[in-house]
């Protein structure tokens, strides 16, 4: 399966501003603030993955986000978890209002964990509708969903409008190696996302944290993916994400994430 959704571009993920976005800083940036930070970094692409205030925002919110990133110059993408149909259909309205033509999910949400045979009779219902619209479903790797399970239905249901949003940081806590993730979703990635991980032994020698890192510090193979993914060549777009632990204080953090965010951009843009 070859990739028609991106234009091989490096973007960033509302995942990128995650504490700036959040509640825990005195003042939280708007999505609108967030697009300006991006386009200052020279970016033409923002993914709003997960971030939950987009559920409730009416048409004309949703419209003045899509104007803002129009006057801006960047593209947009969108994220979501779960796959029920009504929830499936709720975000291809906002992909269509926000000129998205990707839609990043995962299987399991909220009190809806979907076997492989339910997965492939949701999306064979749905997918008319997404191909209609000219929008891709990509399912996230993750720890909660076996990856050979999640293969399992982009195999039976089959569709050039459903493939696989690669994270082999994510894998790691169900013991599935990146490299062993990345070699097995390679024909079917639609959208990349980015982020460096590592083990620290915890205060006292017992035990780990898994954690994030700065880009081409941690144990993301990156050159390895990008052989086997072949982002460039296959027009399959890079979305810069953090796992930034909070650093004790807001303004620590703060530098952090943009520390983190320049250094991501950096290192993709030297490959």
């Amino acid at each position: 399966m070859s990739s028609t959704a991106g234009t091989g571009r490096i973007g960033l993920s509302s995942y990128a501003f995650f504490w700036q976005l959040s509640e825990k800083v005195s003042a939280p940036l708007s999505i609108h603030e967030a697009l300006e930070r991006t386009a200052a970094l020279g970016v033409d692409l923002f993914q709003i993955c997960d971030y939950e205030p987009l559920e409730a925002m009416s048409a004309g919110e949703l419209q003045d986000i899509r104007a803002t990133a129009d006057s801006l110059g960047i593209a947009l993408e969108l994220g979501t978890k779960g796959i029920r149909p009504d929830h499936l259909r709720k975000f291809l309205w906002v992909a269509r209002i926000l000129g998205s033509p990707l839609l990043r999910t995962m299987f399991n949400s909220a009190g809806h964990t979907p076997s492989a045979e339910e997965a492939s009779a949701i999306f064979r219902e749905v997918l008319p509708e997404f191909e209609a619209a000219g929008v891709k479903i990509a399912v996230e790797t993750y720890e909660q969903v076996p990856t050979a399970r999640i293969l399992d239905v982009i195999r039976r249901v089959d569709s050039p409008y459903l493939g696989i949003c690669s994270d082999p940081a994510n894998t790691v806590a169900a013991l599935e190696l990146p490299r062993n993730v990345i070699d097995a979703v390679a024909p079917y990635v639609l959208n990349m996302h980015i982020k460096d991980f590592a083990f620290s032994r915890k205060e006292g020698w017992v035990g780990f944290t898994y954690s994030g890192a700065p880009l081409g510090e941690g144990l993301l193979d990156y050159d390895y993916m990008a052989g086997k993914l072949q982002p460039k060549e296959r027009n399959i777009n890079q979305i810069v994400e953090h796992w930034l632990p909070w650093q004790g204080s807001e303004d620590e953090t703060i530098r952090l994430e943009n520390q983190w965010t320049q250094q991501s951009l950096d290192f993709l843009r030297s490959k």
